[in-house]
């Protein structure tokens, strides 16, 4: 007969050697070797400053055990990028940090690929696009550059951007058509060139984003006089000249009916692991609360939305859409769109 001590005995044993039959808790994913960042445009520009300041905050704070690499793959107003991350079906360790040349470049190219052959990870940000002169020129205002491209003949002032057919173009077909003259545009490999270009007094005008110009305005080599957003930019804290972000106008308030923001964010090629875009979408949340990641909003002037999920799928869609509208008006879709 057995006792209640020997009872319980029984009972603890045969317990322990259920416990010792389950199987250990899922370990949770994390990378294993090192991590492929693809930019998808040149050395300098927007999404490059981003994808290696991205680089460094991780680094400096260990926020992950593996190491990351800035890759930049350019070719075909970055189609060269955008069909290696495609065909790296499952790779978990590599992504590619986008802009709208994740719309523009396939609407005008016609190359195979589309965000939806991409696996949307997270929106960091979004970048706004400032109208920028040489500091030596003698417009000071929107309007006063404006009306001096309305008082010369058709293609006399040059605008530098990045890319063909890309969103620099697009914004300069609208301006001109809100200024009702045509100007010569001037592609650029990327933004860091676009600027130099200017201060060079090689082009007349760029529509560069803060990040890509804002060194040059500190030295005194370029303005800025308008952004081209429905609201003046919050930042306030002087940055040159006397001025801040926030002090620079719209350009709608100088008449010009143009508003552009740009998409900066993450997606990763088809089939990856749910566990590892929560991983990225979990180091970036990170990555955003860092003070350098701050400091690089603050100086490139970014609006901070943030977006994972359903959400940010769905912003990248009606993104498309509105591109399509756009490229197709200034006359960019390729033949067979």
């Amino acid at each position: 007969m057995l006792t209640s001590n020997k009872i319980l005995s029984v009972g603890a044993a045969c317990l322990g050697g259920l416990l010792a039959l389950s199987p250990a808790p899922a370990k949770a994913w994390e990378p294993s070797h090192p991590i492929e960042i693809i930019v998808p445009a040149g050395t300098g520009g927007g999404a490059d400053q981003m994808a290696r300041t991205m680089q460094g905050i991780i680094t400096k704070h260990s926020l992950t055990k593996q190491p990351v690499v800035v890759i930049n793959k350019s070719g075909g107003a970055g189609g060269e990028g955008f069909l290696d991350v495609k065909n790296s079906k499952g790779n978990d360790h590599k992504l590619i940090i986008t802009l709208s040349n994740l719309f523009t470049t396939p609407m005008a190219t016609g190359i195979p690929v589309n965000w939806k052959d991409l696996t949307p990870v997270a929106m960091m940000a979004l970048d706004e696009f400032v109208l920028w002169v040489n500091a030596e020129k003698p417009y000071k205002t929107a309007k006063e550059f404006v009306d001096a491209i309305k008082a010369a003949p058709d293609n006399s002032f040059k605008m530098g951007g990045t890319g063909s057919k890309q969103e620099d173009q697009i914004i300069t077909v609208a301006l001109q058509k809100a200024i009702g003259k045509k100007m010569i545009y001037i592609p650029q490999a990327g933004g860091g060139a676009v600027a130099v270009q200017l201060v060079g007094n090689h082009v007349d005008s760029t529509v560069n984003n803060p990040i890509e110009a804002v060194a040059h305005w500190r030295g005194g080599k370029l303005r800025p006089l308008c952004v081209f957003d429905s609201k003046p930019m919050p930042y306030k804290d002087v940055v040159a000249d006397g001025k801040s972000w926030a002090d620079i106008p719209t350009c709608k308030s100088a008449g010009l009916d143009v508003e552009y923001l740009m998409l900066r964010g993450f997606f990763m090629g088809p089939g990856v692991k749910k566990e590892a875009v929560n991983y990225y979408v979990e180091l970036f949340k990170k990555v955003r609360e860092t003070p350098e990641w701050k400091k690089l909003m603050s100086d490139g002037a970014f609006n901070t939305t943030f977006m994972t999920g359903d959400e940010y799928a769905k912003w990248v869609a009606n993104a498309e859409k509105t591109h399509e509208g756009l490229m197709r008006e200034a006359g960019f879709l390729a033949k067979s769109n």
